[in-house]
């Protein structure tokens, strides 16, 4: 009956370490859980004020100013505006059959299939 109640002992004790052990274990996960949903609560809030600096870089107002300022580019006018036309000899040459001109211009295909 003595060995009965020792290997008893033992197996209770065995069991009371295991269950300190699983509550121990089951506690630090818990806080690390805790810890990964306050890390996405930040990197959610870390997105929309992404989203919201890209959505505010992209307006239109802002490429035109920094075109502006950065890269010196002027509004067209037309007044500034120059059209560069071909002399009429030119463009009746062009359109002959055969030659370069017209060859570019038909998709340089080289003629009729």
């Amino acid at each position: 009956m003595g060995r009965v109640c020792v290997l008893v002992a033992m197996v209770l004790m065995f069991s009371a370490l295991s269950l300190v052990t699983a509550r121990y274990q089951a506690r630090q996960l818990y806080n690390q859980l805790d810890r990964y949903k306050d890390s996405s609560q930040v990197l959610e809030i870390e997105w929309r004020r992404l989203q919201l600096d890209r959505a505010a870089e992209s307006s239109n107002s802002k490429v035109d100013r920094l075109a502006r300022e950065e890269l010196k580019m002027i509004v067209i006018v037309p007044d500034r505006t120059v059209f560069v036309s071909q002399p009429a000899q030119a463009v009746s040459q062009s359109a002959q059959p055969g030659t370069a001109k017209s060859v570019e211009q038909a998709g340089g295909r080289g003629g009729p299939r």
